[in-house]
């Protein structure tokens, strides 16, 4: 059952959750498999937050799932959300001057924002019709599918700016890309300045198979800002969605985590032919606690 397809199971799930008010936590998680947090219009159709735990109360999926008719319909051009006067002529042009994209802010359900054991509080969706940089590898369609640790005012207060190909406000940029502690990040992510207003700055694998010639599909990227991770992100194209996958892969995890939770060891894009809808989740849980950073070896210190 969805919530996207048919909402009446809400109803009789809010009278199970009434007559166990007086029940334990773990009582209520048995019952409620799947929560759905915020919804958002999104072309046509639909875009859902979602979790599924198990009995204990263990999360096995967070993620967005899609209506098949989300996909008919998408903007173009920009939201006009992030905007910022690059040659300084005084005004600001909105076809040059503002970040090509539109963003959707979904909550995710109230049961993992308030654990404290969960560290992902808050998604961000973001739909680029162009594509972005680097040009002939991610200049395609595709979604960034952001799943935020760091409250959304702080996220939010990342403003635009003359630094860094994404036009970051300079004093940000720099806390931006400060290096992270070793043992916080896998080996294959690197810095390349992806500082992007209103998000942080983008670690890529640069081991991935867009970098090796091949198309680009789908991708894992970790968000950081100010020698923290800040996001995990899924980004994949729209003819990926489309093609209707049902697929895994195993994230590529740092040794070491500098907040102890539940995190994710494989990210998810899957279509249900019978409810005709699509999930992009983070999957396969497991705890993790928080060691100390190593040193930052000196040569990457600016």
């Amino acid at each position: 059952m969805t919530r996207l397809k048919g909402l009446g199971w809400v109803v009789l799930l809010g009278g199970v959750v009434m007559a166990l008010s007086g029940c334990s936590e773990a009582q209520v998680f048995e019952i409620t498999e799947t929560q759905f947090g915020a919804m958002s219009e999104l072309g046509n159709g639909k875009v859902s937050s979602y979790v599924k735990f198990d009995g204990s109360g263990k999360p096995l999926a967070i993620g967005l799932t899609f209506s098949a008719d989300a996909f008919d319909g998408l903007p173009s051009g920009s939201d006009f959300h992030h905007c910022f006067d690059r040659n300084e002529d005084g005004v600001v042009d909105p076809d040059t001057e503002c970040i090509v994209g539109h963003e959707r802010v979904i909550p995710l359900p109230s049961r993992v924002s308030r654990r404290s054991d969960i560290p992902f509080k808050w998604a961000l969706l973001n739909w680029t019709p162009q594509g972005h940089i680097p040009p002939g590898v991610y200049d395609s369609p595709h979604f960034d599918v952001h799943f935020y640790m760091e409250p959304i005012e702080n996220i939010f207060a990342l403003e635009p700016g003359p630094c860094g190909p994404e036009f970051a406000r300079c004093d940000q940029f720099e806390l931006a890309t400060k290096p992270l502690p070793p043992n916080y990040i896998h080996p294959d992510f690197q810095n390349v300045d992806a500082v992007v207003p209103a998000m942080g700055n983008h670690l890529i694998d640069l081991t991935g198979p867009e970098f090796q010639g091949e198309p680009f599909t789908r991708s894992w990227i970790y968000g950081v800002y100010d020698a923290k991770i800040i996001f995990h992100e899924e980004m994949l194209t729209l003819a990926y969605i489309l093609s209707q996958p049902n697929q895994c892969f195993p994230i590529k995890s740092p040794a070491a985590v500098g907040v102890s939770g539940y995190y994710p060891t494989q990210s998810c894009t899957r279509y249900n032919a019978e409810s005709d809808e699509y999930t992009v989740s983070i999957e396969e849980f497991v705890p993790r606690n928080y060691s100390a950073p190593d040193p930052i070896p000196s040569e990457l210190v600016r």
